[in-house]
């Protein structure tokens, strides 16, 4: 294990154990080292490590998301190695009460950022939150989030012609446009820019898909299956091995720093470090997921932030690949730090 610091008492829960290789302790330490070194980096910059409370605090809502904070993923929620249908996940506990008509509710659309899904904050009106998050995600990425590589399969022109929510399913209906061109790999992501969009909201654990008023069972030239709702867990392979729902690309973070979100890694764990623009290591700590090893799992922490410059900064994550024998630091979000 990668790191023996816990962020629940109990033990996380994994999926049945596969063959280990041999260098899973090569990998494990190469994790530790590289935190260590970022620790040493702090020190010799001109600060210490930031602490992190470890303790998760599942089931709250993020204080910037009042009104969407995503579904918790069960070990339920991810498709079984033939493929069968998932269930739905159960939506995470939110707000007992709507937010009032008219008020600013901060929620996340999902762009690309390679080929796997990122979000990016967006403001929306309530009560139309969810349609107007997807209003927001079909408008595309704006001009700094494309600078940082954000992009979208979705295509331009593409519209929102109605959205429905009962009992957990929102049907959404789009123009045609929303199928016009691309392979399996561009229907498929944008797919799961709606889904994940959508189901960033409580009310919301699934998607169904209607085009210009149709239903849709078969989507696009190579047939993607939509004969049932689809949730996030049927988009696993362009989900990050570590998801950070928030902070998302753009925020401006002041210590302490809440950061949460899904992690589906060896053994469940990973490292999150924050720098600032001269590469001096602001905050960096080991996290423990719910559970991993094939089964997503939700984690939850503040961070301190010391020793940094103000200005641009960036949130990285850290994690093993026992399959490519090598240590992951892929998962990016851009930030602004202050005191």
């Amino acid at each position: 294990m990668a790191f023996r610091t816990r962020t629940t008492s109990a033990r996380p829960r994994t999926a049945p154990a596969r063959p280990r290789r041999s260098r899973k302790a090569p990998l494990a330490s190469a994790l530790a080292l590289a935190l260590a070194l970022s620790a040493c980096a702090a020190g010799t910059g001109g600060g210490g490590a930031g602490a992190a409370d470890r303790t998760p605090r599942t089931g709250s809502a993020a204080p910037q998301d009042p009104a969407a904070t995503p579904a918790a993923p069960s070990a339920s929620g991810t498709r079984s190695p033939g493929g069968t249908a998932p269930p739905p996940t159960a939506p995470a506990p939110g707000p007992t009460t709507p937010p009032a008509e008219g008020r600013q509710v901060r929620t996340g659309v999902y762009f690309l950022h390679g080929e796997r899904v990122s979000p990016a904050p967006r403001s929306v009106t309530a009560p139309a939150t969810v349609a107007g998050a997807l209003r927001a995600l079909l408008a595309g990425p704006n001009p700094r989030e494309r600078g940082h590589g954000r992009t979208t399969a979705i295509p331009e022109g593409t519209r929102l012609r109605s959205l429905a929510v009962r009992d957990g399913v929102a049907t959404v209906d789009l123009t045609g446009r929303y199928d016009d061109g691309g392979g399996t790999l561009s229907m498929r992501a944008r797919l799961a820019q709606v889904v994940f969009t959508a189901t960033r909201f409580p009310a919301v654990t699934s998607v169904r898909f209607a085009l210009d008023g149709g239903p849709v069972t078969r989507f696009g030239g190579e047939g993607v299956d939509l004969a049932r709702p689809v949730g996030r867990a049927d988009f696993e392979d362009l989900t990050p091995a570590v998801l950070v729902e928030s902070p998302m690309i753009g925020d401006t973070v002041r210590g302490p720093v809440r950061v949460w979100g899904t992690a589906n890694t060896f053994e469940a764990s990973f490292g999150l470090r924050i720098t600032d623009a001269d590469g001096h290591t602001a905050a960096h700590t080991p996290v423990m997921a719910t559970s991993g090893n094939g089964v997503r799992g939700t984690f939850d922490l503040t961070v301190r932030l010391q020793g940094f410059r103000e200005g641009p900064g960036t949130l990285t994550a850290l994690w093993d690949d026992p399959e490519q024998e090598r240590l992951v630091s892929e998962a990016t979000v851009p930030l602004t730090l202050r005191r």
